[in-house]
């Protein structure tokens, strides 16, 4: 067995269970806290133009007319962001492994304001697609926060550390849908406020402005108060302990403590824990897509008909119910079950999720939005809040997969660049397949949601190749601080 839990060998050491039951080390508060104000600020931004983008879309009017056509469009601009980020977000991660997170934090901060402002003004499809690229060219935080969280904690408080990161998430999921639903055509909604004609030319800059305002916040907060996680190496460590004893360092001790190039990374338990990161993002993504479109869409093509501010409720009260389920149940849970079994359960639950949306439909369409419908949904909210556990327990395989702490960020980068991948891919999938399915009758116009259940199997397949404890962690004593 090789030295480091980076190897390609069969047999990889684990974390052994009794270490991860012994009493935590207690949190870094304040640190923790601008983490979790940092990461509020990712879902704010990207979910608060789900309850009104297919309405965006329709008042373009370069669908013709034709609603069916709006799932393309919609999904083309809800995975721009994504695919551009595919492209920067490794280099952001490891850029901050060599001048730290905390520029490239603030960098990422800038450019999501930017770019939210600049999609609020945005008054042609054209100009939406630059402001949403523009996000993602200049946004590595997604893994940049992700390794911070790697930093500040280890292996026996990394369960509430990450425990929090879908909770401010699910917040986030929860203040970003109810602000876009409830602000988007103030001229309307509140009239006697927003009554200038700047409002009725631009019904979508409110929930912008709003948003971009959050992230300067804490934009602010980040400069003055975060500390930087990595650290700086001197040369004073390394004489003081020649001065002391004779000890002789080998070149595989020196690159334990340097980031490693992109190829040492392409081992067996980054790779595993990255594919199943991946799928869990690809299936998470269409779903997100999904809904809205489901919900927006008119009860005789295979939607609810819901408006912007009941689907802004509706998507609100599920990030509130995901928020207080991981809150408060994710690290006992986690510490009962253990990761591997919570995660396999997380992807399972897509299976029937993807079900529930041809029953709600047939029901809607026989006895209009009943009682029944809202069972259903309520039903799909809370599988899909279960579901979210599982990105707590991926979070934890793929920061101690990695082969050593100064290439966290590198690790982190890998594993976001490829999600964002998926993430790029699943909204234009799910989007495009629903207008597809629908314009052809594919199976009754449900094929989407058979092909997505039918995925659904296969990810089931894939996570039960993780271990069933997380990779042991080989700490750097030296980068520890004194």
């Amino acid at each position: 067995m090789s030295d480091t839990h980076g190897s390609v060998d069969e047999e990889t050491p684990l974390l052994d269970r009794s270490q991860q039951l012994r009493k935590p080390n207690p949190l870094p508060k304040l640190q923790i806290a601008i983490l979790l104000g940092l990461q509020i600020c990712e879902p704010i931004a990207s979910q608060s133009i789900y309850p009104y983008i297919n309405q965006l879309i329709s008042e373009l009017d370069i669908t013709g007319g034709d609603e069916r056509k709006v799932g393309y469009y919609a999904g083309l601009i809800e995975s721009l962001f994504f695919v551009t980020e595919a492209l920067t977000v490794l280099q952001w991660s490891r850029v901050s492994d060599h001048i730290g997170r905390k520029p490239v934090i603030l960098i990422g901060l800038i450019g999501s304001s930017i770019s939210m402002l600049c999609f609020g003004l945005s008054r042609t499809f054209w100009a939406l697609v630059v402001s949403r690229c523009l996000c993602g060219l200049l946004n590595g935080n997604i893994g940049v926060m992700k390794s911070v969280m790697g930093e500040l904690t280890d292996s026996t408080n990394r369960a509430e550390g990450f425990s929090l990161m879908p909770v401010t998430w699910a917040a986030g999921a929860t203040i970003g849908p109810l602000m876009g639903g409830s602000l988007a055509r103030p001229h309307e909604r509140f009239p006697k406020v927003f009554s200038g004609s700047f409002w009725k030319s631009y019904p979508y800059f409110l929930p912008c402005l709003v948003a971009a305002s959050a992230i300067l916040i804490a934009f602010l907060v980040t400069a003055c108060l975060f500390k930087e996680t990595v650290k700086k190496r001197t040369g004073h460590k390394a004489r003081a302990s020649e001065s002391s004893s004779i000890t002789l360092v080998d070149s595989n001790e020196n690159d334990s403590n340097k980031p490693l190039p992109l190829r040492k990374l392409l081992v067996y338990p980054v790779v595993i824990s990255v594919a199943n990161y991946v799928v869990l993002a690809f299936l998470n993504i269409a779903v997100n897509c999904l809904l809205p479109l489901f919900f927006t869409m008119p009860i005789e093509i295979g939607g609810l008909g819901f408006s912007p501010p009941t689907i802004g409720y509706i998507l609100g009260a599920y990030g509130a119910g995901t928020g207080f389920y991981q809150a408060f149940y994710f690290s006992k849970i986690i510490r009962h079950f253990g990761e591997r079994r919570i995660f396999v359960l997380g992807i399972a639950s897509y299976i029937p999720v993807f079900m529930i949306f041809p029953l709600m439909s047939l029901t809607a369409q026989k006895s209009g939005i009943t009682s029944t419908v809202w069972i259903l949904l309520v039903f799909m909210l809370c599988l899909m809040a279960f579901m979210d556990m599982a990105y707590g327990c991926i979070f934890m395989y793929v920061t101690a997969s990695s082969p050593n702490k100064r290439s966290l960020g590198a690790t982190n980068g890998l594993s976001q660049s490829t999600v964002s991948v998926a993430r790029a891919i699943g909204p234009a999938m799910a989007t495009s397949l629903f207008s597809f399915s629908v314009q052809r009758n594919i199976l009754g116009g449900y094929g989407v949601y058979a092909l997505f259940a039918c995925l659904s199997c296969f990810a089931v397949v894939l996570a039960t190749r993780l271990p069933a404890q997380v990779w042991e962690e080989h700490e750097d004593e030296s980068s520890r601080d004194d």
